[in-house]
């Protein structure tokens, strides 16, 4: 942090987590240029920005964050709206989809999103773009997922394993390139589509994306 900001990386209720742990970035002293209020809606403010749960006095910035255990330094996993709690384990679909796409001989591109588990709370489904294009066979399709997942638990820890990985020739995005995350929480839980996908720029990668592996 620069100098005067004091960030920390804390737990739900405010307590200081230690190097390594993953958790929330929060700012623990004001500062001259931070947010003073909203409009109109001081008590959104409050709640948004100094949360009672961790005591109402620091700063809650919105970003899930870690601290490298060795030096210390601060790594953005992702928006907290972003993070997935599987077994407790607090992941940021950021960090696995940098870690997918980091598998460079396979992976073009990739979204992830969480969806309900009963055994883990959360499970991580992944959205999978190939540099080959889509797998041609259920067989094919099942090796890659299972050599995805191996890289994942070797990158991040087996805990961020994918649970589904979907293959699509591409992923559902608006004509401005943005990819609509909102139909992939719903193509997720095995959802009907309900809402309007009149901004997709190919609205057939929908029926791709319905076969989980």
């Amino acid at each position: 942090p620069l100098p005067g900001i004091a960030a920390a990386i804390v737990d739900e209720t405010g307590k200081d987590l230690p190097n390594g742990a993953g958790g929330m970035l929060v700012i623990k002293r004001p500062w001259p240029s931070m947010i003073r209020t909203i409009w109109n809606d001081p008590e959104r403010f409050k709640k948004s920005y100094f949360p009672e749960e961790m005591g109402g006095t620091i700063y809650l910035a919105g970003d899930g964050a870690v601290r490298s255990e060795d030096r210390g330094y601060f790594r953005i996993t992702g928006r907290i709206d972003d993070v997935l709690n599987v077994s407790g384990h607090r992941l940021g679909t950021m960090e696995i989809e940098s870690a997918l796409v980091a598998k460079t001989d396979l992976v073009a591109e990739a979204a992830v999103v969480g969806r309900p588990d009963d055994v883990t709370g959360e499970a991580v489904c992944a959205f999978v773009v190939l540099k080959r294009g889509r797998p041609g066979t259920d067989d094919e399709a099942k090796k890659i997922a299972a050599e995805l997942r191996a890289w994942v638990a070797k990158e991040i820890g087996p805990i961020a394993k994918p649970k589904d990985i979907r293959f699509g020739e591409n992923l559902p995005k608006t004509r401005s390139g943005k990819i609509m995350r909102r139909l992939l929480r719903s193509i997720a839980k095995n959802e009907a589509i309900t809402q309007d996908t009149s901004t997709l720029e190919n609205p057939a990668i929908l029926e791709q994306l319905g076969q989980a592996y």
